[in-house]
């Protein structure tokens, strides 16, 4: 069973994404993922031979905005997720001015795209800017 992110770590999620992970003949996974997943995330826009990709990982919820406790079944190929940006420092300087409404991205597996992602919903990510954890 899946122990969620906001227990580990004691705080608010970041932000919200609606997701769609590629189809494999699109370029995407052979199969997708569980939770646990942890792919990098990328902006739409961005040349990541230059910007690089950030790590930004998802925890997948269930129809009814969940957290999914199942880790041994593969998530929904559509679906919702919370987002997690690993380095608090990086929430300072870049995230907390790119995550806005509507802001598209990729889930990344190294320069490959294999989802797109939207945000939904901002969470955390103001307040978690000016913590240190």
């Amino acid at each position: 069973m899946w122990t969620p992110y906001e227990v580990v770590r004691k705080h608010l999620h970041d932000f919200r994404i609606e997701y769609r992970f590629y189809s494999r003949e699109e370029g995407g996974r052979k199969i997708l993922p569980f939770q646990g997943y942890r792919c990098d995330f990328s902006y739409d826009g961005d040349d990541i031979g230059t910007t690089g990709i950030y790590m930004i990982h998802p925890e997948f919820e269930d129809e009814d905005g969940n957290v999914l406790i199942n880790d041994i079944e593969s998530v929904n190929g559509i679906g919702t997720a919370r987002m997690w940006i690993l380095i608090p420092e990086m929430r300072k300087e870049i995230h907390n001015n790119r995550i806005k409404l509507g802001v598209k991205g990729y889930f990344m597996e190294g320069s490959r795209k294999v989802g797109v992602v939207k945000v939904i919903e901002i969470n955390g990510i103001m307040d978690n800017a000016n913590k240190i954890f």
